[in-house]
């Protein structure tokens, strides 16, 4: 396989990947229509540094600790199925919903306050929803190697490979974002946001319970 061979079916197979709904997916679409753009954008931006975090920890070897080592792997599931599971629970269990009807300038005064005591929180939900995730880290081992050809520096190629998929989640996001945002108004109705947080809480709590009763590898 030539180097330009494996970077365009990487791309390829990466796109398909990152398009396939799951928990990434449902965090920035409820961020976006619940939260606002500005915060499904941090929410999206810490998922995609998770993700190279991941490349990163695969390509000098923590990764494949994770791939061999059974107490390495369930710790970290364990923390992991907690935080998802807390994270669902609290945005199940939100007490209120953004209103629409707020006149203009409160609400940019609100958007001004409050972005500043949110953005980092945002933005850690997104890494650490992925960083604690060991399968994303079981994925990069054995995913990426199949995408290696043979003379290049194994670490370089993974990074290079990590940041076409992170790219490519950028993109995705941006579009899922840009959607979400055409039909803002209607779905930060309080009763519609209300609805999203416990769709939204409800998948949390399920890849979180999934996770911590998956069967010891």
């Amino acid at each position: 396989m030539t180097i330009s061979h494996a970077l365009f079916a990487f791309a390829i197979a990466a796109a398909l990947l990152t398009i396939t709904p799951g928990l990434d997916t449902a965090l920035v679409l409820r961020t976006a229509a619940v939260e606002g753009s500005r915060r499904a954008s941090l929410a999206g931006a810490g998922i995609c540094c998770g993700l190279f975090a991941w490349a990163l920890a695969v390509s000098i070897g923590l990764g494949a600790l994770l791939a061999v080592s059974r107490f390495a792997y369930d710790a970290l599931r364990i923390v992991g199925a907690c935080y998802l599971i807390y994270l669902g629970a609290k945005i199940f269990f939100r007490k209120s919903a953004p209103l629409i009807e707020a006149p203009a300038e409160e609400l940019r005064q609100f958007n001004r306050t409050s972005s500043n005591t949110t953005a980092p929180r945002w933005f850690a939900r997104g890494f650490l929803c992925n960083i604690l995730n060991p399968k994303v880290g079981v994925f990069y081992v054995t995913f990426l190697p199949q995408f290696i050809p043979s003379g290049v520096s194994v670490t370089s190629f993974s990074l290079l490979l990590a940041s076409i998929h992170v790219a490519e989640g950028i993109l995705w996001f941006i579009l899922l974002i840009s959607a979400t945002s055409i039909f803002s108004r209607w779905l930060r109705h309080p009763k519609i946001a209300k609805r999203i947080d416990h769709l939204t809480g409800a998948v949390l709590i399920a890849f979180g319970l999934a996770l911590a009763f998956e069967k010891s590898r």
